[in-house]
Protein backbone atom coordinates (compact mmCIF):
# COMPACT_ATOMS: atom_id res chain seq x y z
CA UNK A 1 0.00 0.00 0.00
CA UNK A 2 1.32 3.26 -1.27
CA UNK A 3 1.23 6.41 1.58
CA UNK A 4 -1.50 8.15 -1.03
CA UNK A 5 -3.46 4.78 -1.01
CA UNK A 6 -3.37 4.80 3.04
CA UNK A 7 -4.73 8.22 3.01
CA UNK A 8 -7.53 7.73 0.61
CA UNK A 9 -8.46 4.94 2.78
CA UNK A 10 -8.63 6.81 5.87
CA UNK A 11 -10.84 9.75 4.29
CA UNK A 12 -13.35 7.05 3.00
CA UNK A 13 -13.37 4.48 5.44
CA UNK A 14 -13.33 6.94 8.61
CA UNK A 15 -13.83 10.41 7.19
CA UNK A 16 -10.36 11.56 8.26
CA UNK A 17 -7.84 13.62 6.55
CA UNK A 18 -4.29 14.03 7.84
CA UNK A 19 -2.66 16.75 9.43
CA UNK A 20 1.07 18.04 9.76
CA UNK A 21 1.46 19.43 13.49
CA UNK A 22 4.85 18.86 13.32
CA UNK A 23 6.67 22.92 12.56
CA UNK A 24 8.71 22.68 9.85
CA UNK A 25 7.55 19.21 9.13
CA UNK A 26 5.36 18.35 6.29
CA UNK A 27 6.04 14.66 5.57
CA UNK A 28 4.98 13.28 9.09
CA UNK A 29 0.91 13.33 8.97
CA UNK A 30 -1.39 12.40 12.20
CA UNK A 31 -4.69 10.70 11.53
CA UNK A 32 -7.06 11.98 15.05
CA UNK A 33 -10.67 10.88 15.79
CA UNK A 34 -12.87 14.07 15.01
CA UNK A 35 -14.31 14.16 18.45
CA UNK A 36 -11.72 13.77 20.96
CA UNK A 37 -8.52 14.46 18.76
CA UNK A 38 -6.95 11.41 19.93
CA UNK A 39 -4.70 10.07 17.09
CA UNK A 40 -4.94 6.54 15.38
CA UNK A 41 -2.80 6.84 12.84
CA UNK A 42 0.88 8.45 12.46
CA UNK A 43 2.52 8.18 9.13
CA UNK A 44 6.54 9.14 8.86
CA UNK A 45 9.37 8.44 6.68
CA UNK A 46 11.88 6.12 8.61
CA UNK A 47 15.02 4.82 7.61
CA UNK A 48 14.77 0.49 7.07
CA UNK A 49 17.87 0.75 9.43
CA UNK A 50 15.52 1.26 12.35
CA UNK A 51 13.53 -2.26 11.92
CA UNK A 52 17.27 -4.10 11.99
CA UNK A 53 17.13 -3.76 7.63
CA UNK A 54 20.46 -3.71 5.82
CA UNK A 55 19.34 -0.55 4.01
CA UNK A 56 19.55 3.59 4.59
CA UNK A 57 16.26 3.70 2.15
CA UNK A 58 13.64 5.80 3.79
CA UNK A 59 10.15 4.03 3.46
CA UNK A 60 6.71 5.38 4.27
CA UNK A 61 5.62 3.76 8.13
CA UNK A 62 2.22 3.64 9.90
CA UNK A 63 1.98 3.90 13.91
CA UNK A 64 -0.79 2.08 14.75
CA UNK A 65 -2.34 1.41 18.41
CA UNK A 66 -3.05 -1.90 19.01
CA UNK A 67 -5.54 -3.59 22.13
CA UNK A 68 -3.19 -6.44 23.84
CA UNK A 69 -5.34 -8.81 22.85
CA UNK A 70 -3.71 -9.02 19.35
CA UNK A 71 -0.37 -7.82 20.47
CA UNK A 72 1.86 -10.83 18.91
CA UNK A 73 -0.60 -12.02 15.95
CA UNK A 74 1.11 -10.18 13.23
CA UNK A 75 5.75 -9.82 12.60
CA UNK A 76 7.90 -9.21 10.74
CA UNK A 77 6.49 -11.39 7.64
CA UNK A 78 3.70 -9.68 7.57
CA UNK A 79 5.60 -6.24 7.20
CA UNK A 80 4.24 -5.35 11.49
CA UNK A 81 7.58 -4.09 13.79
CA UNK A 82 7.19 -3.01 17.68
CA UNK A 83 6.71 0.45 17.05
CA UNK A 84 9.44 2.90 16.26
CA UNK A 85 9.57 6.22 18.47
CA UNK A 86 6.05 5.33 20.47
CA UNK A 87 5.49 3.27 23.10
CA UNK A 88 5.81 -0.51 22.18
CA UNK A 89 3.40 -1.77 24.55
CA UNK A 90 0.47 -0.32 23.14
CA UNK A 91 1.68 0.47 19.47
CA UNK A 92 3.39 -0.80 16.48
CA UNK A 93 4.67 0.09 13.13
CA UNK A 94 3.33 -1.14 10.03
CA UNK A 95 6.31 -0.97 6.67
CA UNK A 96 3.38 -0.02 4.04
CA UNK A 97 5.51 -1.14 1.21
CA UNK A 98 6.04 -4.31 2.96
CA UNK A 99 2.23 -5.22 4.29
CA UNK A 100 -0.76 -6.47 1.97
CA UNK A 101 -3.60 -4.07 2.23
CA UNK A 102 -5.96 -6.23 4.03
CA UNK A 103 -3.25 -6.44 7.44
CA UNK A 104 -3.08 -2.76 6.94
CA UNK A 105 -6.66 -2.19 6.86
CA UNK A 106 -7.28 -4.98 10.05
CA UNK A 107 -5.00 -2.83 11.68
CA UNK A 108 -5.84 0.62 11.19
CA UNK A 109 -9.47 -0.70 12.03
CA UNK A 110 -8.19 -1.99 15.44
CA UNK A 111 -6.45 1.27 16.06
CA UNK A 112 -9.03 3.24 15.32
CA UNK A 113 -11.33 1.06 17.68
CA UNK A 114 -8.63 1.54 20.66
CA UNK A 115 -8.94 5.24 20.53
CA UNK A 116 -12.48 5.63 20.34
CA UNK A 117 -14.20 7.51 23.42
CA UNK A 118 -14.79 4.86 25.93
CA UNK A 119 -18.68 4.98 26.64
CA UNK A 120 -18.59 6.16 30.53
CA UNK A 121 -21.05 4.21 32.96
CA UNK A 122 -23.02 6.00 35.10
CA UNK A 123 -23.07 4.77 39.12
CA UNK A 124 -26.87 4.88 39.88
Amino acid sequence: MTREDFFAYCLSEYGTKPDYPFEEDFETAVFRHEKNQKWYALVMKVSRKKFGQDSDERIDVVNLKQPIEIFGSFGKDDGVYPAYHMNKLHWISVLLPEASSDTVKFLTGASFEATKDKKKRKIK
